[in-house]
């Protein structure tokens, strides 16, 4: 099966690229999530498989407990803690590999310290409008995941059989948790191809799975509870469901992050359901809220994360944020649902 995405000449500026470079630098989105995490240490094993020994990888901010078990997660340099380390990171690189995000605001607090670095810059990424100011541009919004991409761009670099099984961990948790264990954006044959050549590096999916997805504190079970039991609203006419979170409730059931990953898909599992939406506050910034929308039986929920949520996504899994109160957020979410009635009402 032939998994290639570059052309003959982005394969060569790549290679070349990577040929110079001696003070790497790897960074993903703020917040960043399972596909963020797998890709950029999935690149960084290769990149130090073919003998790079300054590679750095940066990320905004905390990322989920679930993941900490992954290799090289006690390498992150995370610039929300290390703000001096990740500048200087930056400052002496002279190539930067951007993962999982296709415009620069997406690191958010770390984006001054990106815009302003003089480093060539690559970009790997499956989101919809990438910035296309690189040196070679990667981007493949048909593709599940990111750390899909690192897989077949390692394969045509002549890197697969020095993989090692940790490399392969990582593209395969990332793949994982960007499809919701593959139950969307996961249609693709090619996908499953993949998944038996990371099989043959000795993961155990199984293990895996289990490493995220049955990985909870009984805070976030009880938490978990909560929101569907209290606080889903469901809009049964038009096969919609969404909950609002306050900080006040994940502080009662000791939130930490990660907590709250999946719950909007819970929702999905009500017959005929056409639309979820997740709504919750930030735990640090006031008024400010996180928004997840996921969609299936016809429906595509990233018009609506773009025209209501100031986000985008995948077709079926979208995000967004909102700067108001949870309260206004809950009426933007009536009016979004309003607005997109005709679609939601058709069976």
């Amino acid at each position: 099966m032939n998994i290639n995405l570059l052309s003959e000449t982005e394969l060569k500026h790549l290679q070349t690229l990577l040929h110079e470079a001696q003070h790497i630098v790897i960074c993903t989105h703020k917040s960043p999530d399972g596909d963020a995490i797998g890709s950029t240490l999935a690149w960084k094993a290769y990149l130090q498989q073919i003998g790079k020994e300054d590679v750095k990888v940066c990320i905004p901010d905390a990322y989920p407990d679930f993941l900490q078990w992954l290799p090289g997660t006690n390498t992150l340099l995370r610039y929300d803690k290390r703000t001096k380390q990740v500048q200087e990171a930056f400052d002496n690189a002279d190539l930067v590999c951007c993962l999982d995000f296709n415009q620069n605001s997406r690191v958010e607090d770390m984006c001054p310290t990106l815009t302003q670095c003089k480093a060539k810059r690559i970009l790997i990424d499956h989101h919809l409008e990438p910035e296309t100011n690189n040196e070679v541009t990667v981007s493949r919004p048909d593709i599940s995941s990111t750390s899909e991409m690192v897989f077949q761009i390692i394969c045509q670099l002549g890197g697969y059989e020095e993989m090692t099984k940790e490399c392969a961990q990582c593209i395969y948790c990332g793949m994982m948790t960007d499809t919701g264990g593959f139950t969307y954006n996961s249609t693709r044959p090619e996908i499953y191809f993949i998944i038996s050549q990371l099989l043959s590096k000795g993961i155990d999916k199984d293990n895996i799975y289990n490493r995220v997805y049955h990985n909870y504190s009984v805070n976030a079970m009880r938490l978990r509870g909560h929101i569907i039991a209290n606080k889903m609203r469901y809009v049964g006419d038009l096969h919609a469901a969404y909950f609002a979170v306050t900080k006040e409730e994940m502080q009662r059931f000791h939130f930490i992050k990660g907590d709250m990953e999946g719950v909007v898909n819970i929702p999905q599992q009500i017959k005929g359901l056409k639309l979820s939406i997740s709504l919750r506050e930030d735990t640090e910034r006031p008024n400010l809220v996180l928004v997840s929308l996921r969609s299936g039986n016809g429906f595509h929920c990233q018009p609506m994360a773009v025209q209501f949520f100031n986000g985008g996504g995948h077709a079926d899994a979208s995000g967004g944020k909102l700067h108001c109160s949870i309260e206004e957020a809950e009426a933007i979410t009536l009016k979004a649902i309003k607005a997109f009635e005709d679609e939601l009402r058709k069976k």
